[in-house]
This record gives structure tokens, sequence and C-alpha cells, in this order.
């Protein structure tokens, strides 16, 4: 008997991004766990170059935001642009900063 023994809470919020219009993934679920670990582990290590470039270089949160965003969504990231836009909430979460109404989307 195999038991589900994954123990990482995944919030709604990335399920969304790996989800189709009625809410089933559009990955396997262990490539989806795996995504989340990688986005997840992506905005914690970007929280101390976040704070730097802001507060070393004088450059605004919004801006900050915007360039880590352009960074991820490049192909050699590896990070698709739901996922890069999901990293970059993240990580405005995790440095008390409001979240960029736009994140540099196309409207």
């Amino acid at each position: 008997m195999t038991t589900d023994e994954y123990q990482i809470p995944i919030p709604p919020s990335f399920h969304a991004v790996h989800a189709d219009a009625r809410g089933r993934l559009t990955v396997p679920l262990k490539d989806f766990r795996a995504r989340y670990e990688l986005c997840e582990d992506m905005a914690q290590m970007l929280v101390g170059h976040a704070q730097a470039v802001h507060h070393d270089q004088g450059v605004s949160e919004d801006l900050v935001l915007e360039r880590i965003r352009a960074g991820l969504v490049t192909p050699e990231s590896g990070f698709g642009e739901a996922e890069a836009v999901w990293v970059v909430t993240r990580l405005a979460e995790l440095l008390g900063w409001d979240v960029p109404s736009n994140l540099g989307l196309a409207s």
C-alpha cells in the first residue's frame, strides 16, 4: 500500500497557476509539487537581493519587483509568465511590500 506523505502545504494561489478552468491540475502532481518547491525557493532566495537593490541602490519597490519578474520570464530562467508573477507576488509578501498592480503584464 502506497501512501502520499507529502507534507508541504501548497497555497491555492499556486494551484491556480497550474490549474485549468475547472480547477484540475494541468501537470502531473509530482511535477506540480516540484514546481511549487522551485518557485517558493526562488522567492525565498530573492529576498536578500531585492532588499539590497532597494536599500543600497535606492530603486523603488515596484521597480525592483518588475525587474525580477522580467528576469524570471526570460527563456533561460525556466519559469513561465504565471510562475514568474507568482514568485514576485510571493516575494512581495515575504518583504511586506505592496504587489504592483500590473507586474509588467500587457493589458
